[in-house]
């Protein structure tokens, strides 16, 4: 649960603006936005969804900065009480309803904070999802950048040393790499493949619809407004107001499921049953395989050993600890 990955997290004092109240569009004022939502999502070339911690608290996992969420009873010295664990989570409605609109070719791309790994688990396709922020249940090869999803969550958080090899690559076909957890500390810098690939949709994008996200965090909360710098258009869904609301051309509050079912049923478009994208095979074209067996763990190496994200053609790759202001 998002309890215990924040709990691994080493202490950070700046979590941002925690417990804003949460707002409710009428009934008739939310299907009247739906039904603007769906005109622009017909009429995208580009579109793409931003998500965060607001799309997974139906699956019970606790947001963040809600007025429940998990930093904002840290801040009233109160604990979040919930027997949800990240393995027992299953992907909600709008982790559904976003597969089915890349199935129909209405969403071309999504970009999450989220760490739970949901929308892998949904069905949703690696090549079309950026993780900021890491997944819970990836390790990564430091050799060839193999990517491995298991069933339990790494037991390690800030892209350490998680103790396996990899299997995969190499010139016989076993690398041997180490792998490494994928979940940032508040000081890591963000993975370059994904931030270059969330970077490079943000600014395709002529629709730009955030779910369940404040946008506090730079540059996951800059990178929808990239979309009006071209002419298109950006859309928020989330119960507690943002600092780019005033700059939104549709501002919706709602629960996001409850957003997101209206929407499938005016487009028509049904929302498929859960099923993993992740082909436990080593040779997967994604490079995405299931972890390596117990066999393939050696002993783990000294935290100093992490080796830096090198330089790139991004001015100055941003950690999670950075935020607008």
């Amino acid at each position: 649960m998002s309890v215990d990955y924040a709990a691994r997290l080493s202490k950070y004092d700046n979590k941002g603006t925690c417990g804003l109240p949460e707002e409710f569009d009428s009934v008739e004022k939310l299907e009247e936005k739906v039904a603007i939502l769906c005109q622009l999502l017909s009429a995208s070339k580009h579109a793409v969804v931003h998500t965060g911690a607001g799309i997974s608290t139906s699956a019970g996992i606790p947001d963040f900065r809600g007025p429940r969420g998990v930093w904002t009873l840290e801040q009233r010295g109160c604990k979040v009480e919930t027997n949800v664990c990240f393995e027992d989570a299953q992907p909600t409605l709008t982790h559904r309803a976003l597969v089915g609109l890349v199935q129909a070719g209405s969403v071309r791309h999504v970009v999450s904070q989220n760490v739970d790994g949901l929308h892998l688990k949904s069905g949703l396709p690696r090549e079309c999802l950026s993780e900021l922020h890491g997944n819970m249940f990836m390790e990564k090869c430091d050799k060839c950048g193999k990517e491995y999803v298991g069933e339990r969550v790494a037991t390690t958080v800030g892209l350490k040393p998680t103790g396996r090899r990899c299997v995969g690559g190499g010139a016989r076909g076993r690398c041997r790499g180490k792998l490494r957890d994928t979940v940032l500390d508040w000081e890591d810098e963000l993975p370059l493949k994904d931030l270059e690939k969330a970077e490079q949709h943000s600014r395709k994008a002529d629709l730009s619809l955030c779910l369940g996200t404040t946008l506090q965090i730079v540059p996951a909360g800059t990178f929808p407004l990239l979309a009006r710098k071209r002419g298109g258009k950006l859309v928020i869904c989330n119960l507690q107001p943002t600092k780019y609301d005033i700059q939104a051309d549709l501002v919706i509050h709602g629960y996001v499921d409850d957003i997101m079912e209206r929407v499938m049923k005016r487009l028509a478009i049904p929302i498929p049953n859960h099923a993993s994208s992740i082909d436990s095979t080593p040779n997967h074209a994604s490079s995405i395989g299931s972890i390596p067996n117990p066999s393939c763990i050696d002993s783990i190496p000294n935290p100093s050993s992490i080796h830096s994200i090198p330089n790139t053609s991004i001015d100055s790759i941003p950690s999670l600890s950075s935020f607008s202001h």
